[in-house]
């Protein structure tokens, strides 16, 4: 199976950042995972091994395959604007995406289920595509029959804040995209320039 199903904090720990969210065992085990653990002496990381690594940092937080990845770049690279905040615009207009950050879900593997379980509508259309790449003023809201589910009203009651650029409305059980992100309103710990980097030799 292409799409990484493995321990998430094993993936947190190798790059040492709770890119999945906070995480208890990177907290106790602040190290790379292995047998030998934090007293295995690591040599000095080539440039080209930092730039791979933080790719692969980006794929594992949205969790995007390589193939969609590589599309999104040359995408990103064919629009106006800074190449490497086009890429994270794009990783953050994924449906997935934005029904993880209006709270819907508490997590983006979670939000892709209910996406592909047919639980969510962009303008009233049901769509189950988590990839989808949705637009400014576009509404996202929970399906009428879906809103009783108990893993969607447990991770609304303990949602934050929406960010800046999102609204949410809690009546309707719906939300909308504001705007497209500045870099400054994603919060995502991910260092585009090295990936840009990394595709462009």
């Amino acid at each position: 199976m292409a799409r990484y199903r493995g321990p998430v904090s094993k993936i947190a720990r190798k790059f040492g950042d709770p890119i999945f969210g906070p995480d208890r065992v990177l907290e106790k085990k602040n190290y790379p995972p292995g047998q030998h653990g934090s007293s295995r002496r690591r040599g000095k990381k080539s440039e080209y091994a930092i730039q791979l690594a933080e790719k692969q940092k980006a794929k594992y937080t949205y969790g995007i395959l390589e193939r969609q990845f590589a599309n999104m770049f040359d995408k990103a690279s064919r629009s106006k604007g800074i190449t490497g905040e086009v890429l994270l615009q794009l990783c953050e207009s994924r449906l997935d995406n934005i029904v993880y950050r209006l709270g819907i879900a508490p997590t983006r593997r979670g939000a892709r289920q209910l996406v592909g379980h047919r639980h969510i509508t962009v303008n009233g259309d049901v769509l189950n595509i988590p990839s989808y790449q949705v637009k400014a003023t576009d509404i996202i809201a929970v399906r009428e029959k879906s809103k009783s589910m108990s893993v969607i009203s447990n991770s609304l009651s303990t949602r934050k804040e929406t960010l800046e650029w999102l609204e949410w409305n809690e009546s309707s059980h719906s939300g909308k995209i504001l705007s497209v992100p500045m870099r400054a309103q994603i919060p995502e710990n991910i260092k585009e320039q090295l990936i840009v980097e990394l595709y462009s030799k």
